[in-house]
């Protein structure tokens, strides 16, 4: 009698207190996020080698570079010393230069410099922003007009952004954004639209350019690379600045712009207002949109319920939709520059590169992580 009164109250009491052994949903995003890194660390598992699709590659090559700014967002809500090592072993191995050494002007290859000036912010050591430095010093030194494309902005400002907050020095940050305007404003007369607040990839594709059904062609990812980079720039400023503000207004009106273009089913097509082109969901994009919306959620700089339910959705939609149980990434667009490119985007095929969509993934994940947080 005993024992079976005492097994009742056992389970009055499991019904009445909460069940602290159960995932809330941060903790299934953050097991989520391990896995899918899990997958990509165990399939490179030495980050020195040269990528080789076609042919051999630096592995700090832009598409590696993005994957360990996602790694770095991942170790932002979960420092596991496992991925400090990984950054640094590739890191040390290509000298902590950028691709094609310290004269470059293409921001593909200063891609990687986000990570070297990151991993300078957080244990310092000469070494990791001596290259970065001479690179941007001997950049501004050129021109101004470099970013003809929009994934430049992504691949390049940040690590301008970067290297304005370690130094103080606002030559970065006004070099950097007289190099944005240039993009904005002024390539093939501005790659921004300034009605429909999207953006056409390059010059290729400003009007007459038409989709199938006669709407403009805005790639999923290109605007994602630009709105991602708006985000990460502006978590290097001080929100009273000049730079924060003028890049805030340009993220409140492409926030609102990307809400109405969302699929039903959460994610964006690959041509943002065409689904006749190419139409269906892709991941690396609407990964770097929630990535985008979720900062300015947590920053302040986008207010509403729409917004906070828009990222629900998303991340809702890449885990049912496209993350595998072992943490292969379905739908990812592989390399190119319009939404024609790397078709067929399915759940089952591999992309040329399987880096850089996850670091996209990584990069959304995480910011989301912080937003179910708080």
């Amino acid at each position: 009698m005993k024992r079976y009164l005492l097994s009742i109250l056992l389970l009055l009491a499991t019904a009445a207190a909460p069940q602290a052994w159960a995932d809330t949903p941060a903790d299934s995003v953050l097991g989520t996020l391990i896995k899918v890194n899990r997958y990509f660390m165990d399939r490179h598992p030495d980050p020195t080698l040269p990528t080789n699709v076609g042919k051999l590659r630096p592995s700090n090559l832009w598409t590696r570079g993005v994957y360990y700014e996602g790694l770095m967002a991942l170790y932002g809500i979960h420092p596991d010393q496992a991925y400090i090592n990984y950054t640094d072993r590739w890191a040390t191995a290509h000298q902590w230069q950028p691709r094609n050494g310290v004269n470059t002007c293409d921001a593909d290859d200063q891609c990687c410099e986000q990570t070297y000036l990151e991993r300078y912010m957080q244990s310092g050591g000469d070494e990791k922003i001596r290259f970065v430095k001479q690179n941007l010093q001997h950049q501004m030194g050129t021109k101004v007009g470099w970013w003809t494309w929009v994934d430049a902005i992504q691949m390049g400002m940040p690590v301008y952004a970067m290297m304005y907050r370690i130094t103080g020095d606002a030559q970065y940050m006004e070099h950097a954004m007289k190099m944005y305007r240039f993009s904005r404003d002024t390539v093939a007369g501005g790659l921004y639209n300034k009605v429909q607040h999207l953006w056409w990839r390059d010059a290729d594709f400003v009007p007459p350019y038409k989709e199938a059904d006669g709407a403009n062609c805005y790639w999923s990812r290109g605007n994602g690379w630009v709105y991602a980079a708006l985000v990460r720039c502006m978590s290097q400023l001080k929100p009273g600045s000049k730079y924060y503000k003028q890049l805030r207004a340009d993220v409140v009106a492409m926030s609102k712009a990307l809400l109405q273009c969302q699929r039903s089913d959460a994610l964006w097509n690959v041509s943002l207002l065409s689904p006749a082109t190419f139409g269906g969901k892709e991941l690396s994009g609407s990964a770097l949109f929630l990535y985008g919306m979720s900062w300015s959620l947590n920053h302040g700089v986008i207010k509403g319920k729409a917004y906070r339910e828009c990222c629900d959705r998303t991340w809702q939609a890449l885990v049912r939709d496209c993350i595998h149980r072992d943490g292969f990434l379905g739908y990812v667009q592989g390399t190119g520059k319009q939404p024609a490119d790397a078709q067929p985007v399915t759940y089952t095929r591999v992309p040329d590169f399987d880096d850089f969509g996850t670091g996209c993934l990584l990069l959304g994940g995480s910011e989301y992580y912080k937003l179910v947080k708080s």
